[in-house]
């Protein structure tokens, strides 16, 4: 009989978004004459499709695989050099320099920020804010590594900021948030690199959402904070900035900069070790979807996302109007395409999920399924079509009178 990983019995029976599926589903099966009026605004999955340029250079990848001359077998597991130096080039028009040999290609930030556990021993403190995305939490549970929380409240602006009682030695941080939306300052980054560096922690940085943000003086990356290349790691995708949430892209910066000591004293590079776990377990990005994603990247490319990511502001807007209308207090929904709001009526948040579909047919997602501190909020993603966004939010405002 084999010894199971019984750090499964203290996971979540289900997973947030399959226990939406699952209750939408019910729902349908009980009303389907109101099927067809379901509004999803839950599930943070994209609506426009993939920018002319993206379509190009994956026609042209696939076209070149009926060539022998220009057929491609397995590629590096790390990446192919010309889409790696496209990123570090996008980088650098941002104003921040990274060796593209500091950059790993993989198939989602979700991957990453959960395989990632992998290079840290189980005796780890394992340093998560609350609200949480669930990956960091559960990946490490899975791993049997303790997992302290920190506070995001109203009061912090959903920030939380280093506690020097906690000695932490790994800290998730998401900036732009999901599920809030809140964006840290450069000022407060600043903070956290220098925690982690007093305390020889390493920051594990999810910038997914960095192409929404737009207020000057709010950071994109991690690395426009002195001294972050010696204690972060950060998390990049296409998934939202060009809507590759069905063709699969992403990246990790791991700097040379991040070595430590083993317990024989020995010193251990992150880069190296990530380079090891991604050769051994990790075949590669199929080589048609990273020449789209080196397309994207190019100045061009960018610019085509930009009407994409345009037309998500617009649908933000038209949340965060309706919510501003009823008085509801929220946060997100200008740097970030997650708009975090209050239950109206004092109401928990999956009681608020079953009456916004009961009685609108409007689907979001529960703040409880973040943490206990979501248990009040409630999240709704501006990635619907301009019509639907406009239809739910009409729906809502008129359901609370």
């Amino acid at each position: 009989m084999p010894k199971l990983n019984e750090n499964y019995l203290h996971v979540k029976d289900s997973y947030l978004f399959a226990e939406i599926a699952r209750r939408v589903k019910a729902y349908e099966e009980s009303y389907p004459e109101k099927a067809s009026r379901i509004i999803r605004l839950g599930i943070g999955d994209v609506t426009r499709p993939l920018t002319p340029r993206a379509v190009k250079a994956l026609q042209e990848a696939a076209a070149s695989q009926a060539v022998a001359e220009t057929f491609k077998g397995y590629g590096p597991e790390q990446g192919y050099g010309f889409v790696r130096e496209a990123i570090a080039a996008y980088y650098g028009r941002n104003g921040v320099q990274v060796d593209a040999g500091d950059i790993f290609i993989s198939d989602g930030a979700k991957s990453d920020t959960g395989n990632i556990t992998e290079l840290f021993a189980r005796d780890n403190v394992i340093l998560v804010p609350d609200p949480v995305y669930p990956v960091y939490v559960d990946t490490n549970t899975m791993d049997g590594k303790e997992v302290v929380y920190m506070d995001g409240r109203e009061e912090n602006h959903f920030l939380p900021m280093p506690d020097e009682s906690v000695k932490a030695d790994i800290i998730y941080l998401c900036s732009p948030n999901n599920p809030t939306g809140a964006c840290y300052s450069r000022e407060q980054l600043k903070i956290w690199v220098d925690y982690a560096l007093r305390n020889q922690a390493v920051i594990l940085f999810d910038a997914a959402y960095e192409a929404f943000v737009t207020e000057p003086g709010l950071p994109r990356s991690i690395y426009e904070v002195e001294g972050a290349r010696k204690c972060a790691v950060e998390f990049g995708s296409l998934s939202k900035t060009a809507g590759f949430t069905g063709t699969r892209f992403s990246y990790t910066v791991v700097p040379g900069e991040l070595t430590f000591c083993a317990s024989s004293g020995e010193e251990m590079s992150l880069r190296a070790m990530w380079n090891r776990r991604q050769s051994t377990k990790f075949n590669g990005t199929p080589y048609i979807v990273q020449c789209a994603a080196a397309a994207v990247f190019t100045e061009e490319g960018m610019e085509e996302c930009q009407e994409n990511l345009s037309y998500y502001r617009e649908n933000a807007r038209l949340i965060t109007e309706a919510l501003a209308r009823k008085g509801i207090p929220f946060t997100g929904g200008v740097n970030s395409p997650y708009i975090w709001f209050q239950c109206p009526g004092g109401m928990q948040s999956w009681e608020f999920f079953d009456y916004l579909l009961e009685n609108a047919q409007v689907v979001g997602t529960p703040g409880a399924g973040f943490g206990k501190n979501g248990r009040n909020y409630f999240r709704l993603t501006a990635f619907g079509t301009h019509e639907k966004t406009a239809e739910a939010m009409r729906r809502f405002e008129e359901l609370l009178g």
